[in-house]
């Protein structure tokens, strides 16, 4: 388990200080039972909150309820609701460290989106963990609808919405062309919830305190707090709680590092004296991943080799992830070499206009996101490549 606690930015809200995974009386003790208001007063309430999705997308989470629970009426059947703990980014660790340190909390949040979305099966979905789930779903008799674990295969993608949707129907773990979304005909072809364990849990306090509450951390514009993963060079990544509107250079000890990549390998990266004053927002933090390049280590071979991971995790079903991000891995592997560059830099730019936008999923924007981010945070570093070295401290 990589979660640690030298140091706590906010009371906490949804790990308590410690290592000790809580079983199901230590979180009635901690939290008290859980509250399933009328469902429209639930929605309202989560409205008011403000609270968006921790899973990268940052899409308001009452707007998705409220979706699905309309398409369930309109079709006339009752919602699918899955708690994605898939986490397929391999930089995150929040996730599963909710998961091992306070299940119980996430499996509240499920019921309580189920009872707002009237719907007829709940799943929870994990790459890892799933037998300690198991456990935790065991200890819960008296939930309304009972909750099913699904193992998922280890993948980028396995916890993208509409692959989620297709493996608990009986498919393959890959991505669909969204159309319709999975909010309409999602798993068994009913209207589909897919909604980030985090963002679960979150839920689950709104429905225990209010939305008052909820904003007593983050800021007007971007209320509570998000679960970060935190990569120092020299340390194990470690997992913290921070209300939105910290800095960046609050969180992470920036010497002797050269930038930051927020949100993990579908993120940005950003030149560290620039991430020191950035605030913690919904809008860039994707993942939840903050990490720190060392100045050892050189920006453009740290791309490269994310590039070469994204593209073979692609899972092939459509031109710009079969053609377009190969090209993108191999023209980032020839900027990676010092020596001469060719139109990589042009190849690369136009590439990532012609694949943007034209996904079955958003791999392809996620990749571009993350290479137009590094062809500006390493320019200087390129232009060094292009002339026949690097200056990367460690000639990484």
């Amino acid at each position: 388990m990589t979660a640690t606690f030298p140091d706590l930015h906010m009371s906490p809200r949804l790990l308590a200080p410690g290592h000790t995974p809580a079983d199901l009386p230590t979180h009635l003790q901690r939290y008290g039972p859980a509250r399933y208001d009328d469902p429209e007063r639930l929605l309202a309430t989560l409205a008011e909150s403000g609270l968006t999705g921790r899973g990268g997308a940052a899409f308001p989470a009452y707007r998705k309820l409220v979706a699905v629970r309309t398409n369930g009426t309109r079709t006339g059947r009752p919602p699918v609701v899955i708690a994605n703990g898939a986490e397929g980014e391999p930089a995150s660790r929040k996730d599963r460290t909710l998961l091992q340190l306070s299940p119980h909390l996430v499996l509240d949040g499920l019921q309580a989106a189920a009872h707002a979305v009237g719907a007829g099966e709940a799943y929870i979905a994990v790459e890892d963990g799933a037998t300690w789930l198991e456990s935790a779903v065991a200890q819960r008799r008296d939930d309304p609808l009972p909750t099913k674990v699904v193992r998922l295969p280890k993948s980028f993608l396995s916890g993208q919405a509409s692959a989620l949707a297709r493996y608990v129907s009986g498919g393959p773990a890959v991505p669909a062309h969204q159309d319709p979304p999975v909010r309409e005909r999602g798993a068994h072809r009913a209207p589909t919830l897919v909604q980030n364990v985090e963002t679960l849990a979150h839920l689950a306090l709104i429905a225990r305190y209010g939305a008052d509450w909820f904003r007593t951390a983050g800021t007007a514009a971007h209320p509570g707090s998000a679960l970060l993963t935190l990569h120092v060079p020299g340390r194990e990544p470690r997992v913290v709680e921070a209300p939105y509107g910290m800095r960046i250079g609050r969180l992470l000890p920036l010497a002797d590092v050269s930038a930051v990549l927020v949100g993990g390998y579908h993120g940005t990266w950003i030149p560290a004296a620039e991430a020191a004053e950035v605030p913690l927002n919904a809008d860039h933090l994707g993942a939840g991943v903050l990490l720190a390049l060392p100045v050892t280590r050189c920006g453009v071979r740290e791309t490269a080799d994310i590039v070469r991971y994204l593209a073979l995790q692609s899972a092939g079903q459509c031109g710009p992830c079969l053609n377009g991000l190969p090209r993108m891995a191999n023209a980032f592997a020839a900027l990676a070499t010092p020596g001469p560059q060719g139109n990589a830099r042009t190849d690369l730019t136009r590439w990532a206009g012609l694949v943007e936008g034209r996904g079955a999923c958003h791999h392809p924007d996620g990749t571009v996101r993350l290479v137009r981010s590094a062809l500006t945070t390493f320019t200087a570093e390129l232009d060094a490549h292009a002339q026949g070295h690097c200056t990367a401290k460690g000639n990484h």
